[in-house]
């Protein structure tokens, strides 16, 4: 079965269509000036393809690992919080389609849908969890010794959140931080809301779920957290070096570092424990101006060396960008933006659809390029300008 997206901007324009304004730009955008959220996209596409021609290649071998885990295809679900607000099937609509396709989700901690309803639909290890400190290390060890009882696989830390970034699209559409729903934010953005009956439908039978659904159940210093109270603390409680390496020593699994730019701080990283780094900037999402993230590739696979996996994040939108990236160094990429769109348009199918573009759209590029698997590509098959 095919895509019903004939590429990932048509999914972009049609959840556009399908989802509030407010809601639609929650995803779609990027701090302050956008700048980095558009450099990402546009240094991917400055890359060039250095193609081998009368290669023969049929049938291009798309299967990885990543960090001992078998993947059919070499992408990973980022993180994404409230996702639920999209569409009712929500994270663990997410992680059932990136079951299906043999790809590796990863469930935020600030999501709609608890852990282990996530981990009830989508058996298996290819799950990972991101934890942000709510609570400080109290909060955080509750949700890690949860995750690793329900047997998610990995573990990723976010060390890019000191601050939330100046979003100004919710500004403007005067979007609360934390996230929430309550009578004020209804009565202001309710004229909108109508004119998506679907999505508000859906919406409210779904119980408006805007809360960090994995906060129920959790305490600090004795007194239950209330789920608003913990969206207000993922920026208040950041992470340092020292509490990542305390996470490696509580977790017994893998521990990927999110949020990395430099050389250097790569290597902090596994000074602290990590067995991987993901190379992101939060989708353009936190602090604007800061480089794309496949010109720091480079030179973040050449600090870590033999001693990590190195993962992208940031920008992805075509298959051929995939290779781009795995060409200079990632062992697989993190898509966010994308499937969220497809979850906005189909739900857990839309999830699906959006995945299966991505493959045919990486399988025709392999062909094109002379490529007969992705274990092969590396910086001879590509010409930067940076």
């Amino acid at each position: 079965m095919g895509s019903k997206f004939h590429n990932v901007e048509a999914a972009r324009r049609e959840a556009q269509r399908r989802l509030p304004r407010a809601v639609f730009d929650y995803v779609d955008g990027g701090a302050d000036d956008e700048v980095t959220m558009r450099r990402n996209s546009d240094d991917l596409r400055s890359v060039a393809l250095r193609p081998r021609m009368a290669t023969g290649i049929s049938r291009p071998n798309l299967a990885t690992s990543v960090l001992g885990q078998e993947l059919a295809v070499p992408i990973l679900m980022a993180p994404c919080g409230f996702a639920r607000a999209l569409h009712p099937d929500g994270e663990a609509g997410v992680a059932r389609a990136a079951h299906r396709l043999g790809v590796i989700s990863i469930l935020s901690a600030a999501s709609g849908t608890t852990m282990e309803e996530v981990a009830a639909g989508a058996p298996g290890a290819r799950q990972w969890f991101q934890v942000y400190f709510i609570g400080g290390r109290t909060g955080a060890a509750q949700l890690v010794d949860r995750a690793e009882t329900l047997g998610y696989s990995g573990l990723v830390v976010t060390v890019d959140t000191s601050a939330i970034g100046n979003r100004e699209r919710d500004v403007v559409n005067h979007v609360p931080q934390p996230l929430r729903v309550d009578v004020r934010t209804a009565l202001r953005h309710g004229p909108n809301m109508v004119r998506h009956p679907r999505w508000l439908s859906r919406f409210v039978r779904d119980g408006m779920p805007m809360n960090l659904a994995n906060a129920k159940g959790m305490s600090i210093n004795g007194q239950p957290l209330r789920p608003l109270d913990a969206a207000g603390m993922i920026a208040t409680e950041p992470p340092s070096w020292a509490d990542v390496a305390w996470l490696r020593s509580r977790w017994s699994g893998p521990l990927i570092v999110k949020g990395i730019l430099t050389g250097d701080d790569a290597r902090r990283a596994l000074d602290a424990g990590a067995d991987c780094v993901v190379v992101s900037n939060h989708g353009g999402r936190q602090l604007d101006g800061v480089e794309s993230t496949i010109r720091v590739l480079s030179e973040i696979v050449d600090a870590v060396g033999s001693d990590a996996e190195v993962l992208f994040d940031s920008g992805i939108r075509r298959g051929g960008d995939i290779v781009k990236a795995l060409s200079l160094g990632a062992r697989a990429v993190l898509v966010g933006r994308p499937y969220l769109w497809g979850l906005a348009c189909g739900g857990e199918q839309g999830v699906e659809d959006v995945l299966r573009l991505l493959r045919t759209e990486l399988v025709r590029t392999m062909k094109l390029l002379g490529c007969g698997s992705v274990s092969d590509l590396d910086d001879s098959w590509i010409r930067t300008n940076f």
